[in-house]
């Protein structure tokens, strides 16, 4: 079974009867595609990622292959504990700057130990918030999937997903959506589709593997990488740098749409921070790499799908402006600061529009969080 046909069978079948439009493929595949792209004669191929791209770009040349949900696996768990920031004597908080936090985060990525194994394990949850057409309420649409990557090359990319299902976002959506009848199946709009069901009921998980694009290319990071492209990615932030610019060509990451060097660093390397298998220098250079850049923000006890709290760095885009209807949405990666591992990365609405055109501002309109990410001996799970 190739990735398409995973991709396929992982989606609601609501969803599959003809193509998906860009918010909503971007949103659900995000994960999957950052699995290398098979090659195309002088097609330039366009790749849904997260973050910016949803957000205008994608934030995201996001790990390995797709879907998956999944059970078990010996990989480490993403840490949970909030992490508080320095506190002075008489007990006020110190705000600390973007700079500051990446390069603390550097510090602490560098310092894990690492040992490497048969397989890079991942396991995620995606989510997607759509506006119930002609009710009031938003839904959450959720999607667990789970990956492992081989190591070696000529193996396979192995990935389980499943949906999670369909649910009311907010104590007052549930309200909403109980005055309606509670329905099983929620109707809702989706632009360049049309209308569609969305289930309520969880779904079993679908379970797919293939060889690896040019058997031994396992992700997307500009183009496509194989393991050892990965594991020997320049270590000092302006070597990444120079690497990563070298598949720069003035557009973002999902679109033709003119975008920012700056931008699509920003898109592109948290994806490499947030599940990628490179090693703790490599890491530690992104986040350093990521501190030199403009217009970077940081939000303080952030919490994200999950519960967890951490800290979360950010860039703004306009995005979809064609016609003057484009949102500004916010592009967040959020870490652990004691650790430098990242919990999730999400696209904020700032200013609705466009495909964002019915959330609030301030609604999470897409998000991923990273459950578990690590190496393993364990083989796959059927």
């Amino acid at each position: 079974m190739n990735v398409l046909d995973q991709l396929r069978q992982a989606r609601p079948e609501v969803l599959s009867d003809s193509p998906v439009d860009a918010r909503t493929r971007a949103a659900e595949l995000s994960h999957a595609m950052a699995q290398p792209r098979p090659r195309r004669r002088r097609r330039r191929t366009v790749r849904p990622v997260w973050g910016l791209g949803l957000l205008g770009s994608a934030a995201a040349a996001t790990a390995v292959t797709v879907m998956l949900t999944g059970a078990g696996g010996t990989a480490p768990r993403a840490p949970s504990a909030t992490t508080a920031a320095p506190q002075p004597a008489s007990g006020r908080q110190i705000h600390l700057s973007a700079r500051e936090i990446l390069l603390t985060a550097a510090q602490r990525a560098e310092s894990r130990r690492e040992a490497t194994g048969a397989y890079w394990h991942t396991v995620g949850v995606q989510r997607t918030l759509f506006k119930v057409d002609g009710a009031g309420y938003t839904v959450v649409n959720s999607q667990r999937s789970e990956s492992w990557t081989p190591s070696a090359p000529g193996g396979e990319q192995w990935s389980r997903a499943s949906s999670l299902g369909a649910r009311p976002a907010t104590p007052q959506d549930v309200e909403a959506w109980r005055q309606a009848g509670s329905p099983a199946e929620i109707r809702v709009k989706v632009p360049g589709k049309g209308t569609v069901e969305l289930s309520t009921e969880p779904r079993a998980a679908e379970v797919g593997h293939a060889p690896l694009v040019d058997g031994d290319k396992v992700f997307w990071l500009g183009r496509n990488v194989s393991m050892k492209d990965l594991r020997s990615l320049p270590s000092t932030p302006a070597g990444l740098r120079k690497w990563l610019l070298r598949s720069y060509g003035g557009h973002g990451t999902e679109s033709g749409d003119r975008m920012s060097s700056d931008d699509w660093l920003f898109a592109v390397t948290t994806g490499l921070i947030r599940d990628m298998p490179v090693t703790p220098q490599v890491r530690g250079a992104a986040f350093r790499m990521l501190a030199d850049l403009k217009n970077i923000e940081v939000i303080d006890d952030v919490k994200d799908a999950e519960g967890r709290t951490g800290t979360a760095v950010a860039v703004r885009q306009r995005v979809g402006a064609k016609g003057g209807d484009g949102a500004v949405l916010q592009s967040r990666l959020i870490m652990d600061e004691t650790t430098g591992q990242a919990l999730a990365q999400e696209s904020v609405v700032v200013e609705p529009g466009g495909l964002q055109a019915g959330l609030e501002p301030g609604a999470v309109s897409d998000s991923y969080t990273i459950l578990e990410s690590g190496w393993t001996d364990s083989e796959p799970a059927s």
